[in-house]
């Protein structure tokens, strides 16, 4: 398969340099970047493949699209250039051209950016992304994820209520993307390795908090899995996120639907883990620690598969890994931004730092 990938670039690459118009790099772009295009079907196709292969097919499938990509757009720049040099050449000036250089009409935002790397990363490691309903049930939102009466996240302080008629239980705005574990669950027969990245809602507000905001879920289930699977799944995460040299721990914590539950750490990426600049100073980042708090995982909790074995998910004969990170806090770290109100702010002159 990795070799098919790599005839697919040296033939894609040809076409794109054969391209003499628009029209041609549009039809060279479709037939091998479009929906229907076979590079974009070997990716799709990655969770179907055997464990051995997910990793190196996915990898090069990935670094393939993104260097066709920049080739595409390198070579679509060119030819707009030449076609406008050609226009100036031949026609009469034209006073309502933009200025030189013209403002960009704008781009992705950070968020979003960040967003779609984490999901190209895993989808590399042979995930599926998923998606789920912002406005939850209770059921999904905290009872099948093993949150028991009267458990503090259900207070009103916590959690957004949503007057919902012809419901009889408790409607919410979703407080983490976790529900997707039961949904999925319920209509996927194990194994299942899926993220789901998406809004949630929180009533917290303050530098480092937002009512909104993105989180990541990941849920891996199959025979055999143990936390050794969680943990090397989340080196793997983290070092395409945030570089080839970290390390990660895990820390004993305490989540309602993981037994055994951690909170993980990434060794800090300014500081190489040290806690110590070069000129000797305490790294501001890590706060001199060498380690980031990034998110929270566990093995999933038996009472949740109990809430889906009658899909196939038996206590007795499967396990799992969950784990959940802010998108936001990815972003905040990789961008050197301290505040994450800025990211909402749509302060122009904040975003097109990222442009």
């Amino acid at each position: 398969m990795v070799e098919r990938i790599e005839e697919i670039e040296a033939e894609a690459k040809a076409a794109v340099e054969a391209a003499g118009s628009a029209s041609e790099l549009e039809e060279a772009r479709v037939r091998y970047l479009g929906r229907k295009a076979e590079l974009t079907g070997i990716l799709r196709g990655i969770a179907d493949l055997p464990p051995e292969q997910r990793g190196p097919v996915g990898s090069t499938g990935n670094k393939v699209r993104k260097a066709l990509e920049a080739m595409i757009e390198e070579k679509a720049e060119g030819l707009r250039n030449a076609e406008l040099e050609r226009s100036l050449a031949e026609d009469r000036i034209d006073v309502t051209l933009p200025g030189s250089p013209a403002r960009a009409a704008g781009h992705i935002h950070p968020i979003t950016r960040t967003r779609r790397m984490i999901e190209d990363v895993m989808i590399g490691l042979g995930y599926q992304v998923m998606e789920g309903p912002e406005v939850e049930h209770d059921y999904y939102n905290f009872t099948a994820l093993n949150h028991p009466e009267g458990h503090p996240a259900r207070m009103l302080q916590d959690t957004f209520y949503v007057e919902a008629e012809g419901h009889d239980e408790e409607v919410l705005l979703r407080t983490h993307t976790s529900p997707m574990q039961v949904r999925a669950m319920e209509t996927n027969k194990p194994p299942l390795f899926m993220i789901v990245p998406g809004k949630t809602y929180r009533r917290d507000s303050d530098a480092t908090h937002s009512p909104m905001f993105h989180q990541v879920e990941g849920l891996a289930v199959g025979e055999g899995i143990t936390l050794a699977d969680l943990k090397g799944t989340l080196l793997a995460m983290l070092r395409e996120i945030f570089g080839p040299d970290r390390e990660i721990r895990m820390r004993p914590h305490f989540f309602p639907f993981t037994e055994p539950s951690v909170e993980f750490d990434v060794s800090c990426f300014r500081c190489g883990g040290s806690g110590q600049l070069g000129d000797g100073s305490r790294c501001g980042l890590c706060k001199g620690i060498g380690w980031i708090e990034l998110g929270g995982a566990g093995m999933v909790d038996p009472n949740v598969f109990g809430f889906v074995a009658d899909a196939g998910y038996d206590p007795d004969s499967v396990t799992g890994f969950a784990f959940g990170f802010g998108i936001e806090r990815i972003a905040m770290l990789r961008h050197g931004v301290g505040d994450l109100r800025l990211f909402f702010d749509n302060d122009v002159r904040m975003l097109e730092q990222f442009s």
